[in-house]
């Protein structure tokens, strides 16, 4: 798939499959995918006369597998779904299978530009990770919480360095966890380990740690920080300054740490999932200045207005806009977007886009129902059976929907003076 420079970015509507109508040649057809650019609109079928195939744009693979699920299209336009034929499991990108094949795959992942796809696997009673097909060399008895890097030229797990019997709380207080980077780890144990998140590079790696039974800290690259804290969230690194930013809780309240020191005072009720911009001078974070009331604080100043529930915190690429969202009884969602709510509640809102540039705003919202989207504060003045998240233009000038429309799916650019 092209760069989205190349899209088809010319204003007005396109359908692209008039019926997603299950055909009769399937038994059933499960839930549709589109592409990034909306060309392309892909489910997993179940075929009558037995197996499973993807149709996209309504044209099936040309080799059927026995079982398939967990379908995705990749950041680069290729359709992808993890596989099973002759009782062993592998993905198929575009309807050709790896040439390798486990005793089990899942939790397929993708590289920024989609290039590299890694998943999960099982072999042989030990676990690891495959890139694009390839194995690591060293599998372990238990493997988890994987992550790939930007460029996908690395990837991480939690590993367990060493066997452990049921109940033997010795061993695990002695440590057995440890951070594995391309299979190798990194040589230093602990009692446990969380999140595996790379830099922006991808050369370095930072996790939470748990060095007692009361003690946690972050590790990054296997290095723990030197001080212990009640509790830790996530790390992340600052893209700007390579520093590695995580909520620490001390004598009960929570703040931020900076490679290993404060920079938000710890009086918070809760204080997670930070953000950080591009240029490294902005720090937004969901916090609970009280318990039981959340909010978002952008450089440790809350704003004034709060929900019960605050999820899906972004912040612009120049560094300029802050968004999420506030729920309050899982049918009550609002948008929040530099300290002001939007207009209007919602049945249901996922993550808010913004563009590149930073002048726009877009959510995906649910209301009886239909779904539409809402950008810069007014409602699109379209409803749709089913919508994806929306994609600005490369210049911020114009907005990209993908949408079911009854049985068809359609492609429609807006100009964004027209949304």
């Amino acid at each position: 798939m092209h760069p989205p420079t190349m899209w088809d970015w010319e204003p007005g509507q396109r359908v692209i499959l008039s019926s997603l109508r299950c055909p009769e040649t399937c038994a059933w057809v499960e839930e549709p995918y589109a592409s990034p650019d909306g060309e392309r609109v892909a489910a997993l079928a179940s075929l009558a006369e037995g197996g499973f195939t993807a149709l996209i744009n309504g044209e099936a693979w040309e080799t059927p597998f026995d079982k398939a699920w967990h379908p995705r299209f990749s950041p680069d336009g290729r359709f992808t779904a993890i596989v099973q034929q002759d009782g062993m499991w592998t993905l198929a990108v575009e309807g050709e299978a790896w040439t390798e094949s486990f005793d089990f795959l899942w939790g397929t992942q993708f590289s920024t530009e989609g290039d590299v796809i890694a998943a999960c696997i099982q072999s042989g009673g030990e676990y690891g990770l495959c890139l694009d097909g390839a194995p690591w060399e060293t599998l372990y008895e238990n493997a988890n919480q994987p992550a790939l890097s930007a460029d996908g030229k690395a990837s991480v797990e939690v590993v367990q360095i060493a066997s452990m019997a049921q109940a033997d709380i010795e061993a695990f207080q002695n440590g057995v966890f440890s951070v594995a980077v391309d299979g190798e780890t990194w040589g230093v144990n602990f009692m446990n380990v969380w999140t595996p998140t790379f830099d922006p590079q991808g050369k370095r790696v930072a996790a939470q740690v748990r060095t007692t039974l009361y003690d946690y800290s972050i590790a990054v690259d296997g290095q723990k920080w030197a001080k212990d804290y009640a509790c830790v969230w996530e790390p992340r690194f600052n893209p700007a300054t390579g520093s590695v930013v995580a909520p620490v809780r001390v004598a009960g309240a929570w703040g931020l740490a900076q490679d290993d020191q404060i920079i938000w005072e710890p009086k918070l009720a809760q204080c997670w999932h930070q953000v950080i911009s591009q240029d490294g001078k902005n720090i937004a974070a969901i916090v609970a200045p009280q318990f039981g009331t959340f909010t978002v604080a952008v450089n440790a100043k809350p704003w004034s207005i709060s929900r019960p529930v605050v999820t899906d915190l972004v912040i612009s690429r120049n560094c300029e806009r802050v968004a999420a969202l506030g729920n309050t009884d899982n049918r009550d969602w609002s948008i929040m977007v530099d300290g002001k709510f939007w207009d209007g509640s919602w049945d249901m809102a996922w993550a808010p886009v913004i563009s590149s540039d930073g002048r726009h705003v877009a959510v995906k919202v649910e209301k009886a129902g239909r779904q539409s989207l809402v950008v810069d504060n007014r409602v699109y003045p379209r409803e749709f059976t089913k919508v994806w998240d929306p994609t600005f233009s490369p210049d911020g000038t114009k907005m990209l929907i993908r949408a079911l429309d009854k049985d068809a799916y359609v492609r429609i650019v807006v100009a964004l003076g027209q949304a």
